[in-house]
């Protein structure tokens, strides 16, 4: 999250529009550590409550609407883990619609899983168990669609790091497992668990990417310098 708010250039008292919010992460971290007014935006009651309980006390509102109706302009916009979820014949909308709420002088960072070619379609059983209607990018999918809307300032790729968050999810379910096999059941367990190895394999073998992109309004005329953190 520092990382993203750093690649973003916050500063205090800015307005930062988070897409698809989640559960409030971000909102709350960027908002209390650097000052930003922040709106976030979900699909989901129960990410809508528990953000809010989050980020109570903080300068964040957590909207339940849809992206696309949203109105006003921002300073920053941010979007993480939601762009999979958004489906390739509405990637020209979705990036029109950034264009839009962003300001002149703003940045945007869209943080995506993304695949490599031959890869085309998406693997039928995290279609119809995890992501219904899911579709991860491919490079060549995001710059067509984006077109002249925006500049890629820059393009971070570090895949081989979400490896090792998955072993850390995976830790952490096989943890708490003792808890959660009376009301899932064994057969939800072997699901979560070829859940968590399948996407390892690929992002240990290269197939998959985590991309973050740092996009700017064609009209933002300075120059961008992007920042990378050392690793621990």
């Amino acid at each position: 999250m520092h990382l993203i708010c750093t690649k973003l250039e916050l500063a205090r008292g800015e307005r930062l529009l988070d897409i698809g919010c989640g559960w409030g992460g971000l909102a709350a971290f960027a908002a209390e550590h650097y000052g930003v007014a922040v709106t976030g935006v979900t699909i989901s009651r129960e990410q809508k409550t528990l953000a809010e309980t989050r980020c109570a006390g903080l300068p964040v509102d957590i909207q339940l609407t849809d992206y696309r109706s949203l109105t006003g302009s921002y300073d920053k916009v941010v979007s993480v883990g939601m762009f999979e979820h958004v489906g390739h014949k509405n990637y020209a909308t979705f990036f029109k619609t950034v264009q839009r709420l962003v300001e002149p002088h703003g940045l945007f960072l869209l943080h995506t899983i993304g695949k490599t070619p031959p890869v085309s379609e998406t693997d039928r059983w995290i279609n119809k168990y995890i992501f219904p209607n899911g579709h991860i990018p491919k490079a060549g999918e995001i710059v067509n669609h984006l077109g002249d809307l925006m500049v890629i300032e820059d393009w971070h790729n570090f895949g081989h790091d979400y490896d090792i968050t998955l072993q850390g999810w995976r830790k952490n379910v096989n943890r708490a497992w003792p808890l959660l096999a009376e009301k899932h059941g064994p057969r939800f367990g072997r699901m979560m668990q070829y859940y968590l190895a399948a996407p390892m394999a690929n992002f240990r073998a290269g197939r998959s990417k985590l991309w973050q992109l740092v996009l700017t309004p064609v009209t933002r005329g300075r120059a961008y310098r992007s920042v990378r953190l050392q690793p621990s």
